[in-house]
């Protein structure tokens, strides 16, 4: 029993050390306006002219298509191609991928749904409606990402 007690305490001392002894939690960090400036100076760099969505997604429609328009929940084919502003791919698929707008990041189940069956174009996804402030995978912090957009179908 003796063992048991001091066995406890040990355990609760060591689960309860300062805070001082913890890396602090990172706190998100909102780069809006930086991607804002950082897409402008591409678009003026590349001579292209978008539209804006009242969240920040930067978008250009090459061409609408004539087939049927996605909505935020609809299951769809996408070939794609996504970088970033220096043109380094992340991530490709020209065959198409399929899956649910409702499983992706914002700027896509924002985006998609701006073209109809058959569209293509460019998606320039601000960090918040991409992966945000952290790293993901290979994929850093605060990151605008680029997507060569072709709507192949809505299932």
């Amino acid at each position: 029993m003796k063992y048991i007690a001091v066995l406890f305490l040990v355990t609760l001392s060591i689960s309860c050390n300062s805070s001082e002894d913890r890396a602090p939690l990172q706190e998100p960090f909102d780069y809006s306006a930086i991607n804002e400036d950082q897409i402008n100076t591409y678009l003026t760099a590349n001579n292209l002219v978008s539209l804006k969505t009242s969240n920040g997604l930067h978008y250009i429609i090459e061409n609408q298509g004539d087939g049927e328009k996605p909505s935020a929940s609809s299951n769809v084919t996408v070939a794609y191609k996504g970088y970033f502003l220096d043109g380094t791919v992340f991530d490709e698929s020209t065959e198409g991928l399929s899956i649910g707008l409702n499983q992706v990041i914002t700027g896509w189940t924002e985006g998609i749904p701006l073209f109809n069956e058959g569209g293509n174009g460019i998606l320039l996804i601000p960090a918040h409606l991409g992966y945000g402030s952290f790293d993901y995978s290979t994929i850093p912090g605060g990151s605008v990402l680029v997507f060569d957009i072709s709507l192949l179908s809505v299932n």
